[in-house]
């Protein structure tokens, strides 16, 4: 993951994502850069739109819990329907606060 974490630094700083600067960040960091991970890394990259996979990805997460959450809603009791909503909140604003990481 850290590997991803400096590609989404440097793209964030408006640096060029390669393989110089993802191993200069990792090394900043105190990680060992692995070459064949960084060079993986970047050959990934090439030619992916990092702002439309990062709003895509903010997304999925939140919209495949819903249709998940309607389908455990079978026969709700009151009882049950507190705890599942609370459950629901927490998931959304762990979400929000995610998505505030690259925005």
């Amino acid at each position: 993951m850290e590997y991803i974490y400096a590609a989404l630094l440097l793209h964030k700083a408006g640096k060029k994502v390669d393989e110089n600067g993802v191993k200069a960040v990792l090394s900043a960091a105190g990680v060992k850069a692995d070459e064949s991970r960084v060079k993986a890394l970047i050959a990934a990259l090439d030619g992916v739109n990092i702002e439309d996979a990062i709003s895509k990805a903010a997304v999925a997460p939140v919209a495949a819990a819903a249709p998940a959450a309607a389908a455990g809603k079978a026969a709700p009791a009151a009882k049950e329907e507190a705890p599942e909503e609370h459950k629901k909140e927490d998931e959304e604003s762990g979400m929000a606060g995610l998505g505030a990481l690259f925005g």
